[in-house]
């Protein structure tokens, strides 16, 4: 499987933007794997119309992506982030036992969720605590997308 992520950074009206659709077709057509393209709003986007897009839309499909539902899965991701982190004075389990308000928080995006405990994290280290604890999530500045979203999420 081969997975290529932002892919709506590729402009077609760029010489190495249609050099990187080319090469991405040409690596369709002769490696035999999986490909997987992830961007934000590539349907709607140049990449996939006109003389050089049709092609390579005509080779996929598209899957609609969603926020990330506070299940197991979330948990574990919760837990696994945790787990990743390197303060000395932090009490594992307590962002665990959170993972229902950073879920709420983060507006179920991954990215919020990195963007947040990264965060916590700094504020943590900087304010030599070297912990995060529920006090101190409000207290980091979410990501602009995320505040698009929910305004209150912010703060």
């Amino acid at each position: 499987m081969i997975l290529v992520d932002e892919i709506h950074n590729i402009s077609l009206m760029t010489r190495h933007g249609a050099e990187a659709s080319d090469t991405l077709k040409h690596f369709s057509e002769r490696i035999p794997a999986t490909f997987a393209y992830a961007g934000i709003d590539v349907e709607s986007g140049s990449l996939l119309s006109g003389t050089r897009g049709d092609p390579i839309a005509a080779r996929f499909t598209s899957m609609a992506t969603h926020p990330f539902p506070y299940n197991t899965e979330w948990k574990a991701l919760v837990a696994q982030t945790e787990a990743n982190l390197v303060l000395h004075e932090h009490a594992r389990g307590t962002l665990t036992r959170l993972d229902r308000f950073i879920h709420t928080r983060t507006g179920d995006m991954i990215g919020t969720l990195s963007h947040q405990i990264r965060g916590a994290a700094v504020d943590a280290v900087l304010g030599r605590t070297e912990k995060i604890d529920k006090a101190g999530l409000p207290a980091v500045d979410l990501d602009i997308a995320s505040r698009r979203k929910r305004p209150d999420a912010g703060r």
